[in-house]
């Protein structure tokens, strides 16, 4: 005979059981799983098959994508208390947007890496393990709806980046610039803690649906003291983990110190894992604080885009400055702009429309963004400095990667034929306009106009005649003995490389003629 207590142990193990649902779990599980396979296989792997490790991470990648298709049109939640009103994990429309973001920027980079790690000597099981393992952590953070799930998703998307970061073994500028970036890291995690901790004793949940609930309804002003201030400690974190001014200073150093398609995972996957926290926690966490948030956030985006513009605009072509430090200066005033409708949402009647025009934007400006960095990539092959002064004559060179790269450019200027960066932009400001926040709107136009200065400057630089070429017109060199010779033709492109550098072309193109594609979710309610 089965004992009462037994009987009901079992049936709640298998009412357990069946409340998870696989399905919705895929994406982040079937990277994580990918990420285990890889390291098992490079234990058995000779070195001359190692490349094949490359190859693995981005099928792996691209069937964790192809797992959001049968999810599209869904609200699946598992990992729910409460008769499933209040769950851990929600597969909803905001969350497959950003986990397609983040699983089409991690693919982007693997074909960029795949030649980098070969080239470069990197360990490439450890390489691709810990950028699966990243991976799926950034996937996970997006679906993630108590505090506990999210803070451990963000986590494993940071953790394994410190050590891709410094994975270059004996480079200064890559050790120093892992140390940075984990120590900033490592400090805007305990400052969230600490305001998670201060969240749950005031509130007595870590889910987002009720934590909003018991902000609202706080029976003792003691406790609406410690509420305030858990609230100001996690947007501090968060605002480290986005790259807000003035918690930013670990970027340039970071990304010009890394391998430079880790540089490129920084600035799109990076992004997305601090913005789509940040959404979660202000607009479904902590709505009754909006007065508090709201005009913070919209201070920090008006500071960061300033700050990033105007670092930026320094970078001049005609020194030594590093194409890269220029690339993670832009990302900075990027990060202002998406500030905007996160601090608009918080006085719109409908606060998910607002995220829709930040997620608008990511979409855009993970797209061209990756583009800009896959010609960088291509540029470090023959000049590994990266200089702004190594793309001079690019389009003599390699005329369709010079077309390319001007086009991301206008493309994050938000000039045509770059249709989708200036419309993005429009949506933002947009959203600042209709939430009453017009000197927002105005910082924002003057920080535009900024960037299209140093914008047009590189773009410039691309066309403009190589040192040798006035002498030679681009067909022939001096030699030491003072004979002509031919100048060698440029190096084939590496087929992943020209992969990554096509699609992202590609889908800049689609989105420039057809931009409804993306724009549809800055008039739509994702949350």
């Amino acid at each position: 005979m089965t004992s009462p207590m037994i009987s009901t142990a079992a049936s709640g193990a298998a009412s357990l059981v069946q409340s998870v649902d696989w399905v919705a779990l895929a994406p982040p599980l079937l990277t994580a799983l990918v990420a285990l396979v890889v390291l098992v296989a490079d234990l058995f792997l000779p070195v001359a098959r190692k490349p094949l490790l490359g190859w693995l991470a981005t099928g792996g990648l691209a069937l964790a994508g192809l797992s959001l298709l049968p999810l599209v049109g869904g609200d699946r939640r598992t990992f729910c208390v409460g008769g499933g009103d209040v769950c851990s994990y929600v597969a909803d429309p905001f969350a497959l947007v950003i986990q397609l973001l983040v699983l089409a920027g991690a693919l982007l980079t693997a074909l960029l890496s795949i030649d980098t790690v070969k080239d470069g000597g990197l360990p490439a099981g450890e390489y691709w393990f810990l950028l699966l393992s990243s991976a799926s952590g950034a996937a996970l953070l997006p679906a993630s709806r108590d505090l506990a799930t999210l803070v451990l998703a963000l986590e494993v998307a940071s953790l394994p980046a410190f050590a891709l970061v410094g994975l270059r073994r004996g480079d200064r500028l890559s050790s120093e610039a892992a140390l940075k970036f984990f120590l900033s890291s490592v400090a805007a995690t305990a400052v969230m803690l600490l305001g998670v901790s201060f969240l749950y004793a005031a509130t007595g949940s870590l889910h987002l649906t009720r934590v909003a609930h018991g902000l609202a309804h706080l029976p003792d002003p003691r406790l609406a003291t410690l509420a305030s201030a858990g609230v100001a400690l996690t947007l501090v974190g968060f605002a480290f983990k986005t790259a807000a001014a003035p918690f930013h200073f670990w970027v340039p150093d970071t990304y010009v110190g890394a391998p430079l398609p880790i540089a490129a995972y920084l600035s799109v996957i990076g992004k997305a894992v601090g913005f789509s926290g940040l959404i979660l926690v202000t607009v479904k966490g902590f709505p009754a604080y909006a007065h508090v948030w709201g005009p913070v956030l919209a201070v920090l985006a008006a500071l960061t885009m300033t700050v990033g513009n105007v670092a930026a605009l320094r970078q001049d072509p005609a020194r030594t400055h590093s194409a890269v430090r220029l690339l993670a200066w832009s990302s900075v005033g990027q990060a202002g702009y998406l500030l905007v409708p996160i601090a608009a949402a918080a006085y719109a009647d409908a606060p998910g429309r607002a995220i829709g025009s930040t997620v608008a934007y990511a979409l855009m400006y993970a797209a061209v963004n990756l583009g800009a960095f896959a010609v960088a990539a291509l540029v470090a092959r023959t000049s590994p400095a990266n200089r702004l002064t190594d793309y001079r004559g690019l389009a003599a060179r390699r005329p369709v990667v010079a077309l390319a790269l001007g086009f991301f450019l206008l493309c994050l200027a938000g000039l045509p034929p770059g249709v989708i960066g200036l419309f993005a932009k429009v949506t933002v400001f947009a959203s600042a306009v209709d939430a009453g926040l017009g000197w927002l709107a105005v910082v924002m136009a003057v920080n535009v106009v900024i960037a299209l200065y140093y914008y047009l400057r590189w773009t410039a630089v691309l066309f403009r005649g190589a040192p040798q070429e006035a002498a030679d017109a681009g067909s022939v060199e001096v030699t030491a003995g003072g004979a002509l010779a031919a100048r060698p033709a440029p190096a084939r492109i590496p087929a992943p490389l020209a992969v990554a550098l096509t699609l992202a072309t590609v889908l800049g193109v689609a989105l420039s003629g057809a931009p409804q594609l993306v724009l549809r979710f800055a008039a739509s309610t994702l949350l």
